[in-house]
């Protein structure tokens, strides 16, 4: 697919079409990003989106442990 720029204000704008739009599922808010010399649109994430499975996981884990929480801060490892 080919696009151009168009002029918006002092700044300029492509035409996304409909159909892209829909294929990546972009919402009315956007992050774009510069990644390797390609413009990159991603919709923006919902703060706090699945941390409720990332909890579960972490719990499954057994990664949610603090009982040397002390001995980290006594030893300098929280830096």
């Amino acid at each position: 697919m080919r696009a151009q720029l168009v002029r918006i204000g002092n700044s300029r704008g492509v035409r996304l079409p409909k159909t892209v739009i829909e294929e990546a599922k972009l919402g009315r808010n956007l992050d774009i990003t510069v990644e390797r010399g390609a413009v990159v649109i991603r919709s923006r994430a919902q703060a706090r989106q699945g941390w409720a499975t990332d909890a579960q996981a972490c719990r499954a884990a057994e990664a949610d442990r603090f009982d040397d929480w002390d001995a980290a801060m006594l030893d300098g490892e929280w830096r």
